[in-house]
């Protein structure tokens, strides 16, 4: 299989990986869109490094979140400031509030944290396990968990009433 083959198939095959991290990193449709180029760039420009010591969705992950948060700090510093979330937040009035409404309030939170408890956040989300999340992040596997829990518990206090 040529390279150029390889690469269309594991962009298209993995498509969700880099469409969840530009959602979790960009406020706007366009932003996500330019996100979403450079990220699959810089896949494409590190594809002839990539080992295979690990799973290719890990190593995506890894160079997708790479990129993402490189691509953040770059527009927050030539804007000055990134809104995160433009909508203002209220408190759980009802519990009787949809499932729908609950997620969209969990992910309006999590917009909020900073860049490496977002990504840490959004691996868990998709089932990674703390040791895949590990090898993604860079981080052990122990401060994975210490740091998913603290993202935890800041969750619950903002979201309970």
């Amino acid at each position: 299989m040529e390279k150029e083959e390889e690469f269309t198939d594991l962009i298209r095959e993995h498509q969700g990986i880099i469409f969840k991290i530009t959602t979790m990193y960009c406020d706007n449709e366009q932003d996500q869109k330019d996100l979403y180029q450079d990220i699959v760039y810089q896949i494409w420009k590190s594809f002839d490094s990539f080992k295979k010591n690990s799973k290719r969705s890990t190593w995506m992950y890894r160079v997708a979140m790479n990129t993402a948060i490189t691509h953040y700090k770059k527009m927050k510093r030539s804007l000055g400031a990134v809104p995160i979330d433009k909508v203002v937040l209220t408190q759980m009035e009802n519990e009787s509030e949809s499932l729908e409404e609950k997620i969209s309030l969990l992910y309006r939170h999590i917009h909020q944290l900073d860049l490496l408890d977002k990504g840490l956040m959004l691996l868990l989300l998709e089932g990674k396990k703390y040791e895949e999340i590990a090898e993604i992040t860079g981080l052990s596997q122990s401060n994975v968990g210490t740091r998913i829990s603290r993202i935890k518990r800041k969750l619950q206090e903002k979201i309970k009433p």
